[in-house]
């Protein structure tokens, strides 16, 4: 008999907990040629603002010994023409998550306001790393007043199912966690890039046009294991983790650290079919060890934590 895979985030079901991470996967148009994107829990697709965004001028993207810095600036076309596209991944049969990035709070409201019509949408994703103009330009997420603020307000805007993506860059993310899920989140996804930058030696300056950039890869999936494990240990919502995972076992340590499901990024520009081999992987530890349903897993690590 197969392990059961199903979890459960918010009103969303998915036949496995695995899924791509925002920003990294577009619209998937690029992916279905590699493999059928039906195989996927779900499907993340890119930040979505009201107006179109060209983001921010190059240099935006810098290699680094263990993941790569982007500074992209948030470029889409824009919530009406993202629209059109997001139609287009219904017939994978696959629930459509939606990333929302605004910076202003009707920002955010207005994208989801448009999109409430389309069938397709499944969830929304709330990127609290944006800068709130309204806050002299911090991000959302770095205050938990202003992220409860935020996520009330788009409580009442939508039934749908509410994942409140949380930044790394907070003192401390478990204080913002608990504002999120006081506030009507239903799901947490954690978490998003660390802030750093590159210098080229021989040209003496930033790499990035940007100065800094979002880290992101290899490098950041100790501080996101970590940062999983303290928020699941103080909300009761489900939390996504994502944060470096590039292979099954990477998935499974998020699960064991109480991780309902996760989701990869930048794993994907170096292995396309990472998300397939990943559920495949998945399936093949808990035959191995086993287990009939990857429910078993979420959190097995917390009680040997504990002794």
């Amino acid at each position: 008999m197969m392990p059961d895979l199903t979890v459960t985030i918010g009103q969303l079901v998915l036949k496995n907990p695995v899924m791509p991470a925002s920003g990294c996967f577009g619209y998937g148009e690029e992916y279905a040629a590699f493999y059928d994107l039906s195989q996927l829990g779900a499907i993340v697709v890119k930040g979505t603002t009201v107006e179109p965004r060209l983001g921010n001028a190059p240099v935006r993207i810098a290699e680094t010994a263990a993941g790569i810095l982007n500074a992209i600036g948030l470029q889409n076309p824009g919530v009406v023409a993202a629209k059109d596209r997001i139609r287009q991944l219904a017939r994978y049969g696959t629930p459509v998550i939606v990333n929302v990035a605004g910076n202003s709070s009707s920002d955010y409201q207005r994208v989801i306001e448009i999109l409430e019509d389309e069938p397709t949408v499944a969830a929304y994703e709330i990127n609290i790393s944006c800068p709130n103009v309204k806050q002299g330009g911090l991000a959302f997420g770095t205050d938990p007043e202003v992220v409860a603020e935020l996520i009330n307000k788009l409580r009442s805007a939508t039934h749908r199912t509410l994942i409140v993506k949380l930044s790394p860059n907070v003192t401390d993310i478990v204080a913002v966690a608990q504002a999120a899920e006081s506030a009507g989140a239903d799901a947490l996804s954690l978490i998003n890039t660390l802030v750093g930058m590159a210098i080229d030696a021989e040209k003496r300056r930033p790499v990035l046009a940007n100065l800094t950039g979002g880290l992101s890869g290899p490098a950041v999936k100790p501080v996101a294991l970590r940062m999983v494990w303290q928020v699941t240990e103080a909300v009761q919502i489900p939390v996504i983790g994502m944060g470096g995972i590039s292979c099954a076992e990477d998935a499974v340590e998020f699960l064991l650290a109480g991780a309902s499901a996760v989701a990869i990024g930048t794993a994907n520009f170096v292995n396309p079919t990472v998300c397939p081999e990943v559920i495949a992987g998945l399936s093949e530890y808990l035959k191995r060890h086993q287990l009939r349903s990857v429910q078993e897993l979420i959190g097995l690590a917390k009680a040997a934590g504990k002794n």
